[in-house]
């Protein structure tokens, strides 16, 4: 292979294109090493951002060929050979309203995030010039998420946010409410908590775990947000579709030793939101008849 195409979306602020770039290609380089070859040596106009180029900072976070990598951590041998091709398509994160080119503006998610207060609430009588001891338990408890350099990548696979990136939290905000949640320290966990029972997303996960298997740095986000279900329960945040549907199933299992399906019209329905018809066992006589009765009640 002599040389390699690098196809990029551009935005000038009100049209967008995409524009092909070749480049000579070389062993062992990274997309972002491409980007920089192209800014440097062809087009100063393309605007992407980058930093630290070893994984650490987020900030060249791009979608490559659809998936969203770190431009410095991503190799681009790898990108060929798993797409067999010699061209690749760069595009900006998606769920974020793009500046120019590649970059794209977090202040709307910066102000998003300030609603979980994602900062240690310190107990007022607490003696500063003592500071706090915890146990390797207690840290490790919340360790694995301030891994996150918040590079957007968790927002940019979300399918939740394409279809409502207004009505619920970005996934690394979730993380960020739970990383003080779970810290000892603080005082006020229900600070962090109450907004995301505000918004769509704590309960509206659907599980796709796109967050998880894209995230550079294996944050296990699914599982923070499982456990800020978990404590806002404890906290007797229990009276939503969430909750009731989470509580539901919990108890059905505790008395049948398996989801019963027959029993759970009692507390609520599957979705939790109406109860099953009381005419369910003697009017649903076939498969077809069930699968309408489920499709009417959803669109109900």
């Amino acid at each position: 292979m002599e040389n390699v195409i690098y196809k990029i979306k551009r935005f000038d602020g009100q049209k967008e294109w995409i524009q092909s770039y070749t480049i000579p290609y070389e062993k062992g380089k990274t997309i972002l090493w491409g980007l920089l070859k192209i800014r440097d040596e062809q087009d100063p106009s393309l605007k992407f951002n980058s930093a630290c180029r070893s994984a650490i900072c987020g900030s060249c976070a791009v979608r490559v060929n659809g998936n969203s990598v770190l431009a410095c951590k991503t190799s681009l041998d790898n990108m060929l050979e798993l797409y067999r091709s010699e061209s690749i398509l760069i595009e900006p994160l998606r769920n974020f309203t793009i500046i120019r080119d590649l970059v794209v503006d977090w202040e709307p998610k910066f102000e998003k995030m300030k609603e979980v207060a994602p900062w240690l609430i310190c107990p007022d009588d607490h003696d500063h010039s003592q500071g706090f001891t915890q146990t390797n338990e207690e840290v490790e408890r919340f360790t694995n998420a301030t891994d996150c350099t918040l590079c957007g990548i968790c927002t940019s696979e979300c399918p939740l946010l394409t279809v409502n990136a207004e009505g619920c939290y970005d996934p690394f905000i979730l993380n960020k409410a739970y990383r003080f949640t779970a810290d000892t320290r603080d005082a006020s966990p229900k600070s962090h908590l109450e907004p995301t029972l505000n918004k769509e997303g704590l309960w509206k996960c659907i599980h796709c775990m796109k967050c998880v298997s894209s995230c550079p740095k294996e944050v296990k986000l699914v599982d923070h947000i499982g456990k800020l279900r978990e404590q806002s329960i404890s906290m007797g945040y229990d009276n939503n579709e969430g909750a009731r549907q989470a509580l539901t199933f919990t108890n059905n299992i505790t008395a049948c030793g398996r989801v019963n399906e027959e029993l759970l019209g009692d507390n609520g329905s599957p979705l939790a939101c109406k109860p099953v018809s009381p005419n369910f066992s003697g009017e649903m006589n076939d498969a077809k008849k069930i699968n309408k009765f489920i499709t009417e009640e959803v669109q109900k």
